[in-house]
């Protein structure tokens, strides 16, 4: 089996090495065959966080600095490490937010669900035993609303729809992708789980602490546009956007 780790990192440098060395300590837990962790690395970034990265890639085996000049949003750094995952034959694929705002012993979870057969696992913030750290407030109730409109609107049932923490089949990401994701913010995760509803998926409670503040108003404007697209396909078009 191998695993493959997908994390985008930006002006991570304080964080980024005990971070890495937490989320192996977790996967060492579990029989993998293989790991691969892709750390993707994009201008956004401006401090040492590409050099400590390069750094640790020639210190561990594991570990692939994924250098991304070209992406231009936080879905493009995404989609830039799945496909370096799917390419290097990844069996499963891990996301996971840097940073500590998602915490690695959670990854347990998400591997046990797997195990049992699960073609994609969502980590959740809302569910019984998810935490989501109450002072970000505004970012509570955009994630929360989110949710509630989304599931409204589509019919998907997820507790949370826009939590970036999850695990795939490497097949079920490679149809997810091919469906076509749009959304270039903070929708791209909502979008898709949207697509990933159809497959036999799980949910598992997660604790979150998030470091940022702000929600672009650009990005929310972004999502509603894309959920409005996602909701005249399937009730205007008679067909599901899965």
């Amino acid at each position: 089996m191998h695993l493959g780790i997908v994390c985008p990192i930006a002006n991570e440098e304080a964080t980024i090495e005990a971070f890495v060395e937490e989320v192996l300590a977790v996967c060492g837990r579990f029989s993998f065959g293989q790991v691969s962790f892709f750390l993707v690395v994009d201008r956004v970034s401006t401090d040492n966080s590409l050099d400590i990265t390069r750094r640790m890639a020639a210190a561990m085996k594991p570990v692939q600095c994924v250098w991304a000049p070209e992406t231009r949003s936080v879905a493009d750094a995404y989609k830039r490490g799945y496909r370096e995952a799917i390419q290097a034959g990844c069996d499963w694929i891990q996301q996971i937010d840097a940073g500590f705002s998602q915490q690695p012993r959670d990854i347990v979870k998400f591997f046990e669900s797997m195990e049992a057969g699960k073609d994609c696992v969502f980590g959740s913030r809302f569910m019984r035993g998810g935490y989501f750290e109450k002072r970000f407030w505004r970012r509570y109730l955009v994630s929360r609303g989110g949710t509630l409109l989304t599931n409204l609107a589509l019919g998907t049932g997820m507790t949370d729809m826009t939590s970036s923490f999850e695990c795939y089949k490497r097949r079920v990401l490679q149809e997810i992708l091919a469906a076509g994701i749009q959304a270039k913010g903070p929708f791209f995760q909502t979008e898709i789980r949207i697509h990933a509803h159809r497959f036999d998926y799980a949910e598992v409670p997660i604790h979150y602490s998030n470091p940022s503040l702000t929600v672009r108003k650009g990005a929310i404007k972004e999502s509603l546009c894309v959920l409005w697209r996602l909701f005249k396909a399937k009730h205007g078009k008679g067909r599901s956007p899965g």
